[in-house]
């Protein structure tokens, strides 16, 4: 029997992209996949990212569709020719980076976070993710960071589904002090994380100053684990663009992430410790 199919985030990617032009389209698979002469599950299959596609069948289903542009055509033709190939720099989509990573965010059924600095999005209040978007883009008009902060809300939704995304995050002592908004702002953030925390899809652990130097000082990351086939994923945000990463570095990442968190307070330790700082801070 043949083993079974991994779908890369390549082939995931170019998927949604043939899926979205199929429906833009108004098309069922049946049309598209008797152009191409393969079955409707086979084109399904394309589309999910679990079965691999040629280039000549992303070209012929291109023509089918009426992508003409240039630069969508290339973009997916590279796509296809990689489509093998696991981890890459962010590079597809030149001003959308974050498209990707809220995409596979949305399909997660696991995420484990580390963030030294700040609160991930996930579990920002709406005030708190205001002031962290507008002093990174200063020249933000207020509509672009309305829009920016109704986003990162909708990006929440994920943890109170029906089948809702398990959260592991681990957070340092700093990013629980650190007053962005000022007072108010942050210890509504900490009655957010409280709140959160209380859920059973949802744990944060905490490393506290005390235990000095740890593993992971150079930043954070969040490791995506979606249904099978498809493997787990590492995802790194960076000044020059995004950073998925997959096999053999997800591994290391994976073992970075269990040994934060032998250094962490545990769940209970954890909730006590941002209920005491909150306190100190209101």
């Amino acid at each position: 029997m043949a083993a079974k199919s991994k779908g890369t985030l390549r082939a995931q990617w170019l998927g949604k992209m043939l899926k979205e032009l199929r429906e833009e389209n108004s098309m069922t698979l049946k049309e598209p996949a008797d152009y191409i002469q393969r079955s409707t599950s086979t084109l399904s299959r394309f589309e999910a990212g679990t079965w691999p596609i040629t280039r000549a069948e992303v070209t012929a289903l291109m023509n089918f569709y009426g992508v003409d542009g240039p630069s969508q055509r290339a973009q997916m033709l590279q796509l296809a020719e990689e489509i093998a190939e696991t981890g890459w720099w962010e590079r597809y989509y030149q001003g959308t980076t974050m498209i990707n990573y809220v995409w596979l965010e949305d399909r997660a059924e696991r995420l484990r976070i580390f963030n030294p600095l700040v609160i991930p999005g996930l579990l920002q209040t709406g005030e708190y993710a205001e002031r962290l978007i507008r002093i990174s883009d200063p020249d933000a008009s207020a509509r672009q960071i309305e829009r920016w902060v109704g986003v990162r809300m909708a990006r929440q939704e994920i943890l109170t589904r029906d089948s809702p995304t398990e959260i592991q995050l681990i957070l340092d002592e700093a990013a629980l002090r650190r007053p962005v908004g000022g007072p108010q702002v942050i210890c509504e953030q900490l009655q957010r994380l409280l709140t959160e925390a209380a859920k059973p899809n949802i744990e944060i652990r905490v490393l506290p100053f005390s235990v000095g130097e740890y593993p992971g000082t150079d930043g954070s990351f969040a490791l995506i684990k979606m249904a099978d086939p498809f493997p787990e994923v590492v995802y790194i945000d960076s000044a020059a663009g995004s950073i998925f990463l997959e096999a053999n570095d997800v591994l290391r990442f994976a073992g970075q992430y269990d040994r934060l968190e032998t250094s962490c307070l545990d769940a209970a330790e954890s909730t006590a410790f941002i209920a005491a700082i909150e306190k100190e801070l209101s």
